[in-house]
């Protein structure tokens, strides 16, 4: 567990629970293909509803022949910071089953967790320029565009600007009693 997580939880969670969060500093250095192959296996054993497995992945690599498309896919707030990581993907769903975007999200918190284990760190991003993804990457309609994860190294806070650089530390949850109801409302 990463020394500078400093959250608890009131039950024996497993520390990778606690551990893994989501920053925005990226140190920009390579991610190797293996590790991010490797990621992409864990999602793969994500559950889904009827096993339909709707998740599909688009990436690149930082540096190759995609990177700069890819980066300029994403929201410009998120651009500035997402372009230091080691790697970018776009999460799609195929919309046939109608728990697609449920499914997905089990693959992408695989995914977290699996980057976690290996040393990285993953964040995941609402803030995409959808229809441009779906023009540019040329997208099939039966599939949604979801979400981008930047994935990568963590960097220093300090090379954030300001607005970020404050928000740079792992977030609390709600509490337990807050999130779940014995019975009905």
């Amino acid at each position: 567990m990463n020394p500078l997580i400093t959250r608890s939880s009131n039950l024996p969670v497993d520390p990778m629970f606690l551990a893994r969060w989501s920053p925005r500093a990226f140190d920009g250095s390579p991610l190797p293909l293996t590790d991010l192959m490797t990621m992409f296996e864990a999602a793969r054993w994500a559950p889904s509803a009827n096993n339909k497995q709707p998740w599909r992945f688009m990436y690149a690599l930082q540096g190759d022949q995609h990177w700069q498309t890819f980066v300029s896919l994403l929201h410009p707030a998120n651009a500035g910071w997402a372009q230091h990581a080691g790697a970018l993907v776009f999460l799609l769903a195929d919309t046939d089953p109608p728990t697609h975007r449920f499914d997905a999200g089990a693959a992408w918190s695989h995914i977290a967790l699996q980057a976690q284990l290996l040393g990285y760190q993953a964040h995941a991003m609402a803030g995409i320029l959808h229809t441009d993804v779906r023009t540019k990457l040329v997208v099939p309609e039966h599939l949604s565009v979801e979400i981008a994860i930047a994935i990568g190294a963590q960097g220093k806070p300090r090379q954030l600007p300001e607005p970020l650089r404050a928000r740079e530390q792992p977030s609390d949850r709600l509490a337990l009693a807050e999130l779940i109801t014995h019975g009905g409302y």
